[in-house]
This record gives structure tokens, sequence and C-alpha cells, in this order.
């Protein structure tokens, strides 16, 4: 089983070399930094230092996702955020699950002791939320249905749609937005009754850079696809 991890960028600089060095690249077969555009030296540091970087050519974390996917050698994709709130160490943690058979592993912020240092009133509301309505709506068993960190195979991009436009399209027109797809993946990795664990993954504060979170827009844009999912796919 081959890993790849898909390190996720804009202007994170100062998160970059703090967590990077803390990787050991034994870990995986292939570290790829996927950039947005960084104005702040994030993507020379990256080719400095020996990574391979991709540039994405649209605006938004999901088509960071379906444009990179093609140059993916690995079996299992590990998301990775470096700005401080993916904890390195959980790697390892997160491929030997992996091995055990698993469709897709997430780093819980809410499983056992975990915390979320990164959380305010409204995320932390919002992640209850989410997490609640995509269990009681799709069968879920999930405690952190929105978080980053995870790995699953490749091939549930293109096995639950994930990579087509008609996914993300209308929400994203609607609410003039631009969306990521792991509340999507959560919502129908559960539909598909695909073989799901969750291991307990601090989040600590992030390191330097901007929080890019839009509160209102991606909460709507989410909550529709989840009401929207009880019949726009079923997995053929």
């Amino acid at each position: 089983m081959k890993t790849t991890l898909l390190v996720m960028t804009l202007n994170e600089i100062n998160g970059m070399k703090a967590i990077m060095p803390q990787i050991d690249r034994s870990w995986i077969d292939q570290i790829i930094v996927v950039d947005g555009g960084s104005t702040d030296g994030t993507v020379e540091w990256a080719h400095e230092n020996g990574y391979e970087v991709y540039i994405q050519q649209k605006r938004g974390f999901r088509h960071a996702y379906t444009e990179v996917w093609p140059f993916i050698q690995g079996d299992v994709v590990i998301t990775f955020s470096p700005d401080g709130n993916s904890v390195p160490e959980l790697i390892p943690e997160l491929i030997a699950k992996m091995k055990e058979g698993y469709d897709m592993v997430i780093a819980s912020r809410y499983l056992g002791d975990a915390k979320s240092e990164d959380d305010d009133f409204v995320t932390a509301f919002g992640n209850w939320l989410f997490t609640h309505t995509v269990n009681f709506l799709h069968g879920g068993h999930y405690t952190d249905v929105m978080v980053i960190y995870r790995a699953y195979r490749k091939a549930m991009a293109q096995e639950l749609g994930l990579n087509r436009e008609d996914a993300h399209a209308l929400p994203e027109k609607l609410f003039r937005t631009k969306i990521s797809w792991e509340p999507l993946l959560s919502v129908r990795a559960a539909k598909a009754k695909l073989m799901i664990a969750e291991i307990p993954g601090d989040e600590p504060p992030r390191i330097g850079g901007e929080r890019k979170l839009q509160v209102l827009q991606w909460g709507a844009a989410y909550y529709f696809q989840f009401i929207r999912e009880l019949w726009f796919w079923r997995r053929g």
C-alpha cells in the first residue's frame, strides 16, 4: 500500500517551516505540496527543501484536489494542513489503521480525550451540528465529519463522485463561495456503508497565516449538501 501526503497551502510559510521538518519522509511514499497561489515564499521554501509542488489553477480546495489527483501515486491519500492544526505524529497511526482494511480513517478532534484549540464557540457548535446532522440523516457514526486531516483510498474520489462538478456547483453558486469535499466525503462514505474508523487527533492553534474560514457561506453550502444528499446521489 503506497501513501501520498497532500499538504494544502496558501501563504503558510511560518507553518511550513515549523511543521514540515517534523514529518519523517520515510513514513510516506510521496509528498505533494498543493498551493493555492501563495505570495509569502511558501512555494519557494517547498522547492528549496525538495518537495514536489503543484500550483492549482482554479480557486478552492475541491479544485485543488481534482487538479492534483492525476499526479497522486499512492493508493491512499492523507490530506494535511501545515498551519499547525494537523499533528504530524499521527501520520503513522493513520497509515497503520488503513492497513487494517478501512476505506477511510479520520483524525477526529472530538473523539476521546482529543480537543480542538482552534475552535471558538461558533465553529465548535457548527462542527457538533454538522456531525449530528450527517449521523441522523445518513446513518453515520462520526464524531467529526468536517476535519481535513484524514486518510482514505484514492479511488474513493471517483467511486463517490467527489470529483464531479455537479456534486458542488449548485451550493457554490447559491452561496457564492468555493467549498471543499471533506463533508460530502463523510456523507457519501456513510451512505455507501464503507469501512470507516476514527482516531483521536488534537487540533493545536494555527501557526501564522490567516484563517480562511467563511463561517456563514460554507456552513450554508455544506448544510444544503447534507439535505440534498437524501435523494441526490446513490452509489452505482
